[in-house]
């Protein structure tokens, strides 16, 4: 596998995560009281974080040839 194809996928990984964490924020706060709400926030915020890394690494490493 190339190295451009290989940043493709792991930036359909980082794109994943930050639609997961959308869905995971609008989950607790709407549907879900107490601390399962505190967790699942937690879990998409998380996310958000890790998404938003891989996102900053596969803009910022640069074309690859």
């Amino acid at each position: 596998m190339s190295q451009s194809m290989l940043n493709m996928w792991i930036s359909f990984i980082g794109m994943a995560l930050l639609l997961l964490s959308i869905g995971l924020i609008l989950l607790s706060r709407h549907k879900l009281r107490g601390w399962l709400a505190g967790i699942v926030s937690l879990l998409a915020y998380l996310s958000l974080i890790l998404g938003g890394i891989i996102i900053l690494y596969i803009v910022f490493s640069g074309p690859t040839s």
